[in-house]
């Protein structure tokens, strides 16, 4: 493989149909409904009359990438190895994809559960980064919130520090090797939904939609699959303090072969920049798997 695109939102899309126009075999990893115009409705675009579907556009899009020859895996991705020039990106599934450039497409944002407690203890035992918080949580009682990969994984990297694992899931939206690999890591699985967060001064308790409760130290939610600010650090590639990866006009960030674009970048977080910065990257990232001078 030449190329994956992790993403599949705007700028993903978009580095894809250049990259496969390019003539770059281009895997691009990611599911839809993760995008951030999905189920909205988009009216500041170009050539974009009243108001248009964002769940329409995305899959007119992935139809175009799919017809200049890009693959599309909907799963989410898990990790990406870093070794000499090439990477090797591990989806939820399992597998693996080689290939000799990543481009980072799948956005920065945190999403909320938006229950009573989550925004008084945030920093008080409430993360949405159990990789970057996980040894605060040594020898404690931590609950994990969230239905799809990232959470997954997060509830069996908690097991090498805390002493009990809950993994909070109503919805299971991840792969059975997922969750196979949390359970025999020895994650209690609690399939409910949470309600609220209790404490003092830091958490002391999960409450859950059935009424029940559980007793932890520590909640972390995480409710999608690793953001490509996660992803990055797989890759030596250091996020700024928000979150954003720097990336010069090329769209190529401090890493040979590895290319960002979209709301990973920062702000303006609209989708006229996106396309335009896949754009950038995909153009980018074939002339560099072509070996072309200046790249």
């Amino acid at each position: 493989m030449d190329i994956v695109i992790i993403g599949a939102g705007p700028a993903g899309i978009q580095a894809a149909i250049h990259a496969s126009r390019g003539k770059a075999a281009v895997t691009m990893i990611g599911k839809r409904e993760n995008s951030a115009i999905f189920g909205t409705h988009v009216e500041n675009y170009f050539a974009i009359g009243g108001k248009a579907n964002g769940s329409e556009m995305l899959d007119v899009g992935i139809a175009q990438a799919e017809a200049f020859g890009t693959k599309h895996l909907e799963e989410n991705v898990t990790s990406i190895i870093k070794s000499e020039n090439m990477f090797t990106v591990i989806t939820e599934n399992g597998s693996g994809i080689t290939a000799k450039a990543i481009i980072l497409a799948s956005g920065v944002s945190r999403m909320k559960l938006n229950i009573p407690g989550e925004k008084e203890f945030f920093g008080k035992g409430v993360s949405y980064c159990a990789e970057c918080d996980c040894n605060f949580y040594k020898g404690k009682r931590v609950a994990v919130i969230g239905d799809e990969s990232e959470a997954a994984a997060s509830a069996e990297l908690m097991t090498q520090y805390a002493s009990h694992v809950f993994w909070i899931t109503k919805d299971t939206r991840t792969s059975d090797v997922m969750i196979k690999k949390a359970a025999d890591a020895g994650v209690e699985i609690i399939n409910e939904k949470a309600s609220e967060i209790k404490g003092k001064e830091n958490v002391k308790q999960l409450v859950l939609t059935d009424g029940s409760a559980v007793d932890v130290d520590g909640v972390f939610i995480e409710l999608g699959g690793r953001s490509s600010s996660d992803l990055a650090m797989d890759v030596d590639v250091l996020p700024d303090a928000d979150g954003t990866v720097r990336t010069d006009e090329r769209c190529r960030t401090s890493v040979t072969g590895v290319y960002a674009c979209g709301d990973i970048t920062g702000k303006p977080w609209q989708i006229a920049k996106a396309v335009g910065q896949g754009a950038t990257a995909g153009l980018n990232a074939v002339s560099y798997v072509k070996g072309n001078a200046g790249e």
